[in-house]
């Protein structure tokens, strides 16, 4: 199947590792052109050299989603790359655990930036644009958290659902320009994050991190963790032309854990 990505222009954030990674390197592979961003220069630029390694299009600007600033010059950056941006991809690294008697105001000020109002400041950068092509497409990368909330992931639990509303409310305002609004929802992935998050648990609970990944994996119908490749499967599926008539949606990719029909 053609998606009908060769030449599209995509910008995906906290893309050195993790779900990130895997949807840049699934966007190049069918023929966009690519720029990726992450907070850690090394890291970055490890990652565009592996990427490139196949010679596809790909350039990084190191930049902090939750610093509006940043995200101008990361927005200029890519427009004097490519022209435009046809593609975003909101992915930011998830807030920190935490129940609700561990947060003070700064805790919850820090999360909303980099969980709400980092896709929101990069999608109103990058609208004018997508509107006067009349094609654009914006995935936001989020967690299955949304449809069944984590226990001790207060910030999470809270502020996902909030970007979760925003965008079903922009799909609808922005369908006339023929830009497309979708959120995908991914369960426990091989990543970073998750890998981080077992250690707190492990801790928490005095066992290892692998037995805090068997008690997860038990779970989940089909018995395992997700690989980051995996969720990106999708997220390049949802800003493909085979996606054209799918907005407002979000999508678990979950391997069944939400009970939520």
């Amino acid at each position: 199947m053609d998606m009908g990505l060769k030449g599209k222009s995509a910008l995906v954030t906290a893309a050195s590792k993790g779900i990130g990674r895997a949807s840049a390197a699934g966007l190049l592979a069918e023929g966009a052109r690519v720029v990726i961003c992450a907070r850690d220069l090394e890291e970055l630029e490890q990652t565009r050299a592996d990427l490139m390694s196949h010679d596809e299009e790909v350039n990084s600007f190191v930049a902090d989603v939750s610093d509006p600033d940043q995200l101008k010059k990361l927005h200029a950056y890519v427009v004097e790359k490519y022209g435009s941006i046809d593609i975003l991809i909101n992915n930011a690294g998830g807030p920190p655990p935490g129940g609700h008697q561990d947060l003070d105001d700064k805790a919850w000020q820090d999360a909303f930036n980099l969980t709400v109002q980092s896709a929101i400041r990069l999608t109103n950068l990058v609208l004018p644009s997508m509107k006067n092509a009349g094609w654009g497409r914006i995935v936001n990368i989020s967690s299955y958290s949304v449809r069944q909330p984590m226990d001790n992931m207060m910030l999470s639990n809270s502020l996902r659902l909030s970007v979760l509303g925003w965008a079903k409310t922009l799909a609808n305002e922005v369908a006339p320009h023929g830009i497309l609004v979708n959120t995908v929802c991914p369960g426990w992935t091989n990543t970073h994050r998750v890998a981080s998050l077992l250690e707190t648990r492990s801790s928490a609970e005095g066992i290892t991190t692998e037995e805090a990944r068997a008690m997860i994996a038990q779970n989940v119908p089909l018995g395992r963790l997700a690989e980051a490749d995996e969720i990106a499967n999708m997220v390049v599926f949802l800003a493909s032309n085979a996606a054209s008539y799918v907005t407002g949606v979000a999508v678990p990719v979950d391997g069944g854990i939400s009970r939520v029909v």
